[in-house]
């Protein structure tokens, strides 16, 4: 490990770049982010409330060039748009909405109830009262189809947007509704549909539903070519299935020296055949950050693999990863995390729910952490940092 670099002045200087935020769950923090040290921030949204928010800011904060030497001041976010996990219940998937191309239908009545019932764990056949009166009092289940309709408009409108954030959580219990004494204390900073405190539910969203809405986000991506924000906790075997369901027949080559010295021989015919493999899109997304990865070293080998066609990225947060522990040493098992990602793969993040110094404190300190256990002095490993993030963002080094 590297002297500690807690003495060392901080880099803003060079670029620091958020990964992964929800600064919209707080607009009222929404002014402070121009004035942030960090120089952009990646915005997701999560849900029905939260996806024009996204939209309102990037209008007014939105980067315009993959190239940051061409950024204006107020050019300080890239917008992400996407149906997180969490709220993976509220949408139905229909074949016959499928082909019709989705209409923005609520079900309503006995056919919310069944809804619910048919994408929920645990699975009941038999419904109480009480899971009725829960079930109704949810908001109304919307097309999926047509939401993935409306993301697409707004992936073309800003041609720099990314998707996220999306993914799949086993863990995750859905929130009871309002009651009327816990409605009137709401934080009416607070953008809707978040828990805010509320009594969690008996209930999981079947991972079944969970993986077909993340699937036909990764599909929509590759399809505009979008990097993608991922969320995974608990289900990080199945999160990589899934992405493996979707690049599988296009893996890259991995050639042995022998073979590689061949391709050396006969390079115009090898740069022919890639080019022609890489014309159109492709069925999997260019790029994935898995978001405040909270798998272990041994389910993070998994991604090393060579002929993956998909360039990946892990993203690290004090705020998850750390349990907010801002400025306390650093666990071993942390250290032994970061020690397995290679250097082009890591990306920082604060994953925090308003903008402004706070959000600084934890970019910074998430730093410091990985350039002690990758031994970069920390002016060496802002920029790393920060040619990860504009990869990953934009697809190429800037």
């Amino acid at each position: 490990m590297a002297d500690d670099t807690s003495q060392e002045p901080f880099p803003w200087h060079l670029g620091v770049y958020d990964a992964h935020c929800h600064p919209t769950d707080t607009m009222s923090s929404i002014p402070f982010i121009q004035k942030m040290k960090a120089r952009a921030l990646t915005v997701m949204a999560t849900r029905l409330q939260d996806q024009e928010l996204v939209s309102s800011v990037a209008d007014k904060h939105g980067i315009k060039s993959a190239s940051p030497a061409e950024w204006e001041e107020e050019e300080c976010i890239v917008p992400c748009f996407g149906w997180h996990p969490w709220f993976s219940h509220q949408m139905y998937i229909e074949e016959e909405e499928a082909e019709q191309g989705g209409e923005r239908k609520k079900l309503e009545g006995e056919e919310k109830v069944k809804h619910y019932q048919s994408v929920l764990q645990p699975s009941k056949t038999e419904l109480t009262e009480e899971d009725r009166r829960m079930f109704l009092s949810w908001p109304d289940p919307t097309s999926f189809v047509a939401f993935l309709s409306e993301t697409r408009q707004n992936l073309q409108k800003y041609p720099l947007a990314l998707v996220g954030e999306i993914g799949l959580d086993r863990s995750f219990r859905i929130p009871e509704a309002w009651n009327p004494d816990l409605e009137q204390q709401r934080n009416d900073e607070l953008t809707p549909g978040g828990r805010e405190g509320r009594r969690l539910s008996p209930y999981r969203v079947d991972l079944k539903h969970q993986k077909k809405i993340v699937k036909m986000q990764l599909q929509l991506a590759a399809e505009l070519g979008r990097a993608v924000s991922v969320h995974g906790v608990q289900a990080h075997g199945l999160v990589f299935d899934t992405l493996k369901e979707l690049y599988e027949g296009h893996e890259r080559k991995v050639l042995s020296r022998k073979q590689q010295k061949k391709q050396a021989r006969d390079q115009k015919n090898e740069t022919d055949v890639h080019e022609k493999q890489e014309s159109g899109p492709m069925p999997y997304p260019p790029r994935i950050c898995l978001h405040s990865y909270s798998g272990n070293p041994s389910n993070f080998k998994q991604y090393l693999n060579p002929a993956i066609p998909v360039e990946i990225f892990a993203s690290f947060s004090t705020a998850i990863n750390l349990s907010d522990a801002v400025g306390e040493v650093t666990p071993r098992s942390f250290e032994d995390m970061i020690e397995v990602v290679p250097h082009h793969m890591l990306l920082v993040e604060s994953d925090l729910h308003i903008a402004g110094d706070r959000m600084d404190t934890h970019l910074e300190d998430i730093v410091r952490r990985i350039c002690n256990v990758k031994a970069w002095k920390l002016e060496e490993g802002v920029r790393i940092l920060g040619d990860n993030w504009r990869r990953f963002a934009f697809g190429k080094k800037t």
